[in-house]
């Protein structure tokens, strides 16, 4: 029986082989550049070396890196010199990079590059062939792996975001000999039934992991849905033919969710603005309606018979008062005049003189003016102040007789 031995003793055993096997030194491997990541701060080179069937990790530190003469990029095709060696920490076991001899773009990619121009000259990824996604979904489909991440991140947020949303899950391989299968049939599956939205997902990974999207016949079937379709394959750095395809992308699946349903808090809030505004504006509007009503209502109260009516009677009041003031005033100037004119009757009257003690003298009740108009004889009436005295004329004396 074997010793038992640790997951670090051994990855340091396959290590030690891996670096004493001199045929693993100064390896050339030919193939394509996929997952090309450069760490900026420490200068190192990241990526896979693949072909159409397998793959490998590899790395360039910065030392060997600083002799590089052409920048590296995905898709490129490239010879490889290097030792394979083991990453004790992860257990994968990689090339070391020593150089890098560009030999021009990959197979990989270059096929990848003719099935994209042939769906571009279909008009697979056209804009005007682009389905608006339904902003209020009652039932979204998801087609992915249910053992996959990227599932349980669509529900999750789906489940905070839009919980009255109902959601179709519809398994898929995401990888593999028969994932294009799989995936074509989960799309067609969905695309029948009774759904508003379908969430076409995959966590992320490299580039050869993703090959099934990357096929005619997935981007295809995507595009021959009627349902609209949210790809959400890879991570936001991977884009493949399915994503083109579309009717929308999402950098990730948790961001798809998002894309397929709207904020439960936000709708909320929303409705409670417009609930605020229109209070604001029924309050607005009563308020308006109110002062139109008061300036109505005014107009009806000055053109109503009844207050013309109240305004005549007043009308007729002041008249009134005015007519009998001018009246009164009359009155009293006519009294004034009647009275200026007595009191000059009065000084003139011959009865006043009699009493400053004169007399008047009568025949026949009529005032004597002068001697010519009594003869002898004449029975005439003296009248004093108070008393009146008769006499007879008895001679008449004229003026210069004296």
């Amino acid at each position: 029986m074997s010793s038992i031995l640790s997951v670090s003793q051994l990855n340091k055993y396959v290590a030690f082989k891996l670096k004493s096997d001199v045929k693993l030194k100064g390896v050339c491997v030919k193939g394509e550049i996929s997952n090309y990541n450069l760490n900026y701060r420490s200068g190192h080179h990241y990526f896979t070396v693949k072909d159409e069937q397998s793959c490998i990790k590899a790395v360039m530190f910065a030392g060997s890196a600083a002799r590089l003469k052409t920048e590296l990029k995905d898709g490129m095709s490239v010879l490889v010199v290097g030792n394979v060696e083991i990453y004790e920490a992860g257990g994968t076991y990689q090339i070391i990079a020593t150089d890098i001899t560009p030999l021009g773009s990959g197979a990989v990619h270059n096929k990848t590059e003719l099935i994209k121009e042939k769906l571009y000259k279909m008009g697979i990824f056209d804009e005007k062939n682009k389905k608006p996604i339904p902003v209020f979904p009652r039932n979204i489909a998801v087609v992915t792996s249910m053992t996959g991440a990227a599932l349980q991140d669509i529900l999750n947020v789906l489940q905070r975001r839009f919980p009255i949303c109902t959601v179709g899950v519809f398994h898929t391989q995401v990888q593999g000999t028969e994932s294009v299968e799989t995936i074509c049939a989960g799309l067609q599956k969905a695309d029948s039934g009774e759904f508003d939205t379908i969430i076409l997902a995959r966590g992320g990974g490299a580039l050869e992991e993703l090959a099934s999207f990357n096929t005619e016949e997935a981007a295809m079937a995507v595009y021959n849905c009627r349902t609209p379709i949210i790809s959400a394959v890879g991570h936001e750095i991977n884009t493949t033919l399915v994503d083109y395809a579309a009717d929308l992308r999402a950098p990730t699946p948790s961001a798809a969710a998002e894309l397929a349903a709207p904020d439960r808090s936000q709708l909320l809030g929303a409705v409670d603005s417009l609930k605020e505004a229109m209070k604001r504006s029924l309050l607005t509007c009563l308020g308006s309606k109110e002062n139109r009503i008061d300036r109505l209502l005014s107009e009806i109260r000055l053109c109503s018979p009844k207050n013309k009516l109240k305004t005549d009677e007043q009308r007729v009041d002041e008249l009134s008062q005015r007519l009998r003031k001018s009246f009164a005033r009359a009155v009293e100037k006519k009294e004034f005049a009647l009275e200026s004119r007595a009191g000059k009757l009065t000084a003139l009257s011959p009865f006043n003189v009699l009493s400053r003690g004169y007399s008047i003298v009568q025949k026949d009740k009529s005032v004597v003016m002068s001697a010519d108009e009594i003869n002898d004889g004449d029975r005439i009436s003296i009248r004093f102040r108070g008393d009146t005295a008769c006499a007879t004329v008895t001679d008449i004396i004229r003026k210069g007789e004296e």
